[in-house]
């Protein structure tokens, strides 16, 4: 079984981490996944492509820090992927290109009226994925 495990940093991706490490099917390979917002193009542009590939590799890194530590600790062996864009479109790219049977994510738990107006991550992958999703709240 091949599950994506999308964080950023939060403590909503904490609590699905946690929720993953409990559940751990034996045959699990799974995917530690980190989508980092592209830079504004006002920004980006006056910074080199090398500063801007630092900057994302330290956003990703620092996101993908604390549910690294959760699994590690729990004694899982897992890989990670970092992504630049739209984090619900390339969740459910990536969860479609990478074949996998299972998206676990958490989510903030607000209303499903503010999360419309707020464009939440978790209702655009809901919305777009052909693998299921499991969200932790």
């Amino acid at each position: 079984m091949k599950i994506l495990l999308p964080v950023d940093g939060s403590t909503c991706s904490m609590r699905a981490a946690r929720y993953l490490t409990r559940h751990w099917p034996a045959d699990a390979a799974v995917t530690l996944l980190n989508v980092d917002l592209p830079l504004r193009e006002s920004i980006a542009g006056r910074l080199d492509a090398d500063s801007v590939a630092r900057f994302h590799l330290d956003n990703g890194t620092a996101a993908l820090k604390p549910a690294r530590r959760v699994l590690a600790k729990a004694g899982h062996v897992f890989d990670e992927r970092m992504l630049v864009g739209d984090p619900g479109a390339e969740i459910v790219q990536l969860a479609h290109r990478g074949r996998y049977d299972l998206v676990v994510m958490g989510s903030h738990g607000r209303g499903a009226l503010k999360s419309l107006f707020l464009g939440s991550v978790v209702l655009k992958v809901l919305s777009g994925s052909s693998v299921p999703v499991l969200v932790v709240r």
